[in-house]
């Protein structure tokens, strides 16, 4: 009996012994796996792009001369205007960094009817009013510098401006003068030859390019223009040769760019080479 009870003690003892000493075990933490990742160099947007434009100029003629009768007497038109004409054009150019773009740009100004009259004697009368009539293009080279004022959403507003040169040719010009207080009374209409010239224009620019796609910007805004004067006409029986003062164009234009390299190259995934226990 007295055996029996000596073996369950011990039993006993050995079990609390065990228990105790798993409470006091503690396993280490295993160390956590490094991966020796490459690191990541982000860039600023850059790189060339090519655009076009559609636009519609309202426009300002800043008056029009000519010789009367010698070379000595150099007469303003009364009245002189042109009417507004649609243009197009298209250009390339680079996206510096986020904020600063430039640009070479060609466009084509459509045909701007020209209206206008003067005053003074002629064949019929001693007092005339002339009826004028003509039309002119342009074709203009800009060089443009632009400045992108943030990103929201899918929209990016800017200002810009640009130097350059416009060629403007004139059509003939067909004058005919009738007497002031009879206007049916009229001399035969007078031809002149038309001219064409270089010259010096710059405009400002302000709008905002849309997001269509990660290679296409889609760009509307407005653009003033100011053309210097030139040879206008030629001299015909007594009259000219004639000048125009140059005209200023509000314009208004949509059109799009295509940015290449605009769409971001997806990363391929490669799995960890080693791993490191630190």
């Amino acid at each position: 009996m007295k055996m029996k009870l000596l073996a369950i003690a011990v039993a006993c003892l050995s079990a609390g012994t065990a228990s105790y000493a798993a409470d006091l075990y503690q396993p280490e933490p295993q160390p956590q796996p490094v991966y020796d990742a490459p690191e990541v160099e982000v860039s600023e947007a850059s790189g060339w792009y090519l655009r076009g434009d559609l636009g519609y100029n309202f426009q300002k003629l800043r008056g029009a001369e000519y010789f009367q009768g010698s070379n000595g007497n150099l007469v303003d038109f009364t009245t002189a205007s042109i009417k507004d004409s649609f243009s197009v054009g298209g250009g390339v150019g680079y996206q510096v960094n986020r904020y600063l773009r430039t640009d070479l740009t060609f466009d084509y100004m459509a045909k701007a009817d020209f209206n206008g009259s003067t005053t003074g004697s002629c064949g019929v009368a001693v007092a005339c009013t002339s009826t004028d009539v003509a039309a002119m293009r342009a074709y203009s080279l800009m060089a443009n510098a632009y400045l992108d004022l943030g990103s929201y959403a899918y929209f990016t507003p800017y200002v810009g401006a640009g130097v350059g040169g416009s060629y403007v040719k004139w059509d003939k010009l067909n004058n005919t003068s009738c007497e002031t207080a009879d206007p049916t009374n009229c001399d035969p209409t007078e031809e002149h030859s038309g001219r064409g010239s270089w010259r010096f224009a710059y405009q400002l620019m302000a709008g905002a390019s849309i997001d269509v796609t990660c290679n296409v910007k889609a760009d509307v805004g407005y653009r003033f223009r100011h053309t210097l004067g030139g040879d206008m006409f030629g001299f015909q029986n007594s009259g000219g040769p004639g000048y125009d003062k140059g005209f200023y164009s509000h314009g208004l234009h949509a059109g799009a760019r295509y940015v290449f390299g605009g769409c971001e190259e997806p990363v391929a995934y490669e799995p960890p080479q080693q791993l490191v226990y630190k």
